[in-house]
């Protein structure tokens, strides 16, 4: 009987901590405290940063006005490094908190790490060397993710265009190709996506469409963008065709993508010389003239020892 009962507590043990798991999984993947939280980190993106460090940490959470130390006094400052996390994705003060406090602390830890794993006159020029490596791996990782956004927003520039102009000539505005584009590309372009759906809110805000536009551009940082607002800027100055403008920045567009992967393909014989040499060939010699080196050395041992 107690063997029973044992059983059947440790059944109902797990099957409750079982679904409390699931059940807080599920809560926290909610969609809708998904988008909550995009929401509140939009909305936390568009504060000001006052020279007071009072008024600065008023702005914060609670949870995240301990960390006000880490973040720029400067406006200046604070305006380039929101650009950065900008042109990376990152919105609101939350990756900015992060970001300022791991260029803090990662330094701290190598360098404390160092400090404590080496010896003799190599303890002090270590523990700098791991403290500088420190400082600028965020900045590092940060360029790394920049690069890869822009990459994808470069590459899905020339099929956002053809659906403004496919929305365009079936009698849509601007406006509603923007949004009906932003939807479609939510799945191979979420980056491009996401940019799309903050021009369509900056315009809904009461922003003028040229000035959403040159945002995009500036949060961007790619040059096709950049090139497209500039058309899109002559083209209202001039009252000329957009969808026609448009046709013509796809066609341009589409071309840099077809000459960018072909120059790719191209230097593609040249970066596999590296594996080849320190992985393949190795492993070549070692294999077909292994077994011949091997009796070269059995037999000069041999006539050595007679």
């Amino acid at each position: 009987m107690s063997l029973v009962l044992t059983i059947v507590a440790v059944f109902l043990s797990v099957a409750l901590a079982s679904g409390s798991l699931a059940a807080l999984a599920l809560r926290q993947s909610d969609p809708g405290r998904r988008r909550l939280k995009q929401l509140a980190d939009r909305g936390t993106s568009s504060l000001l940063v006052d020279k007071n460090e009072s008024m600065l940490a008023s702005t914060l959470t609670p949870g995240l006005q301990r960390f006000a130390m880490f973040i720029p006094k400067s406006p200046k400052d604070m305006g380039r490094l929101q650009k950065r996390l900008a042109q990376a994705g990152y919105h609101g003060m939350r990756p900015l908190l992060i970001f300022t406090s791991s260029q803090v602390v990662l330094p701290a830890m190598l360098g404390i790490t160092a400090f404590l794993l080496t010896h003799g006159a190599v303890k002090i020029p270590a523990t700098l060397l791991a403290g500088g490596v420190g400082y600028l791996v965020p900045g590092f990782v940060l360029t790394r993710l920049t690069a890869r956004r822009q990459k994808v927003i470069q590459n899905g520039l020339p099929d956002a265009l053809d659906l403004f102009i496919v929305c365009l000539e079936a009698g849509s505005s601007i406006d509603q190709a923007v949004l009906k584009t932003s939807v479609d590309l939510d799945v191979p372009y979420p980056p491009l996506a996401e940019e799309l759906r903050m021009i369509t809110t900056e315009m809904r805000a009461g922003k003028p469409r040229l000035e959403a536009f040159k945002n995009f551009a500036t949060r961007t940082g790619v040059d096709d963008v950049r090139a497209l607002v500039n058309m899109l800027v002559q083209a209202d100055r001039f009252g000329t065709s957009i969808a026609l403008a448009l046709r013509t920045h796809a066609d341009t567009s589409r071309t840099k993508r077809r000459q960018r992967a072909e120059e790719r393909a191209a230097k593609i014989g040249v970066k596999l010389v590296f594996p080849l040499a320190f992985c393949l060939f190795p492993a070549f010699y070692v294999v077909t003239l292994g077994s011949a080196v091997v009796k070269f050395v059995h037999f000069f041992t041999e006539q050595v020892a007679l």
